[in-house]
């Protein structure tokens, strides 16, 4: 075979197999930590009224929020990443592939906090429940919600929960 063969018989491979690697990017176990999502305001506010202000990626699409913040070295004290579930429902979450502690912060249907998991441990396989349904999970960086006296009954907010659904399907 000549070396133009060779490439075109290589270049010919690439091409057909450039859609299955994209399929399983999508589909399969994820393998590196996602791009950035888009980011959207999010504030805290507590019993006390002092406001905690955040940055947060929303995970829109099932593969977005499937991901999550897998593979992630690092979240930074202002950020962190929200799901906003299609209709109130209970949420499970699990640490699978997830390098840093969380913590994992339940909303309730009054845009409350109905619960918190702090510092969740990295690349465990266990599930974490919001007991019951919610509008949404965030995830802030692990250790954050004590160090802030973030705390259940505080009240979140944020144009992410303006356009989820109130009533279930």
């Amino acid at each position: 075979m000549t070396p133009v063969r060779i490439v075109g018989a290589c270049l010919t491979g690439l091409l057909l197999f450039a859609p299955v690697v994209t399929q399983a990017q999508e589909t399969g176990e994820p393998t590196q930590a996602q791009a950035e999502l888009p980011k959207v305001a999010l504030t805290i506010t507590g019993h006390d009224n002092v406001r905690h202000v955040f940055s947060v990626e929303k995970a829109s699409t099932p593969r977005e929020q499937q991901v999550g913040e897998m593979y992630r070295k690092s979240v930074p004290a202002d950020g962190g990443m929200i799901f906003v579930w299609s209709y109130p429902r209970p949420s499970e979450m699990w640490m699978q592939h997830t390098l840093v502690p969380l913590d994992i912060v339940f909303i309730g249907m009054d845009n409350r906090i109905s619960s918190i998991v702090e510092n969740a441990v990295p690349l465990s396989l266990a599930h974490i429940s919001s007991q019951g349904p919610v509008r949404a999970t965030l995830e802030l960086q692990g250790g954050l919600t004590e160090k802030l006296g973030i705390v259940v009954g505080d009240k979140v907010e944020t144009p992410a929960l303006a356009d989820a659904k109130k009533v279930s399907p």
